[in-house]
């Protein structure tokens, strides 16, 4: 700690993101990256935008990226939000959206980021447990707050909270903001999305990064009524006008349209996750259900951590979380075909 950090900064615990190891030759399962490629249109897009125009800046409405966004789910630009990564645009609306006297609610098994940006923003919040099976019950959530933010495919547990659910909830609560964060929906799920025009109090946040491969990119969107964009525009316009570069913008734009690549690869990590659930099944593993592109397992008779750890020694890396109630688990994001299997190949030796 130094003397000339501010109050905010000593108070802060920072998110730790997912490891990034720089050895080429791991199987790395920590992260839930899509092992398919990014979309070849995507590709071809970002080529074609190398060169003089890079000295220009960006559009600072990425308004090609909002056309191709409120296209796709049948709305207008003036619906969608931008930001540089889903984290961004979570963070401006917990600025924006869900700083107020009441406390913030979100489930206690959940994205671990959400505590960091309540300390970051000096907001109140109480987590709500899980039910004993990791499911998330709305009526936990019906009592005066200052805002309710969820995964849905839950994090990190891959447990999906169904469409009928969620618009209970928003009629239950027409006076605060519900944020739904939709990072993995594509693997499993209906979006909330098609309930925006009806809830005023719905903001619906998704990423490119886990369905459309492109976390290398940094690009997330808000789907919601456009005054709750117009707040998120107002924190975005006091903080970078500028937070996707040309690139970003032309790449992403180039990969919501192109609807079939991104079918045809999600449903092949689906069937991929099908696979791998089974393995993990026979070989004696407690798997959650899971709409998202990993799985959360347990071994009734052996450790999670001891686990991580050998494999890593034989270059698979897994992701382990050493909290509460969920440090028997391991996630394991739903890699290729092949990484599975190598997967399952070392577990099986390991569990003899």
């Amino acid at each position: 700690m130094s003397q000339y950090w501010s109050s905010t900064v000593s108070r802060l615990t920072p998110y730790t993101p997912g490891e990034q190891p720089q050895h080429q030759r791991l199987i790395k399962l920590n992260t839930n990256e899509n092992p398919y490629p990014p979309s070849p249109r995507a590709v071809e897009a970002m080529g074609r935008e190398l060169g003089a125009s890079l000295r220009l800046y960006p559009n600072p409405d990425s308004t090609p990226l909002k056309a191709a966004i409120a296209h796709r789910h049948g709305l207008t630009p003036a619906h969608v939000f931008v930001g540089n990564g889903s984290d961004e645009v979570l963070a401006h609306a917990f600025c924006a959206l869900l700083k107020h006297e009441l406390p913030l609610l979100f489930p206690d098994i959940s994205y671990s980021f959400y505590p960091t940006y309540c300390k970051l923003y000096d907001i109140d919040y109480r987590t709500v447990p899980l039910a004993d099976d990791f499911s998330l019950a709305i009526d936990d959530y019906l009592e005066p707050c200052g805002g309710i933010i969820f995964p849905n495919p839950n994090a990190p547990t891959g447990r999906l909270l169904a469409l009928d659910a969620i618009e209970r909830l928003l009629a239950a609560q027409p006076q605060r903001v519900v944020v739904v964060d939709e990072a993995y929906i594509d693997f499993g799920g209906d979006s909330a999305i098609s309930l925006v025009e009806r809830y005023p109090n719905l903001l619906v946040v998704q990423t490119l990064s886990k369905s459309r491969s492109l976390a290398g990119l940094r690009v997330g969107f808000a789907v919601g009524h456009p005054a709750l964009i117009d707040a998120l525009e107002r924190v975005k316009n006091s903080f970078n006008s500028y937070p996707l570069d040309r690139m970003a913008i032309v790449g992403a734009t180039a990969a919501i349209e192109d609807e079939e690549y991104f079918d045809s690869t999600r449903r092949a990590v689906m069937a991929s996750r099908d696979t791998l659930t089974a393995g993990l099944e026979a070989l004696g593993f407690e798997v959650l259900p899971s709409a998202a592109n990993f799985v959360f397992a347990r071994h009734p008779g052996h450790d999670a951590a001891t686990l991580a750890a050998a494999l890593r020694s034989e270059g698979i890396i897994v992701r382990h979380f050493n909290a509460p109630r969920i440090a028997q688990f391991l996630r394991i994001t739903v890699g290729s075909d092949e990484e599975c299997q190598a997967l399952l190949e070392s577990l099986r030796a390991k569990l003899g």
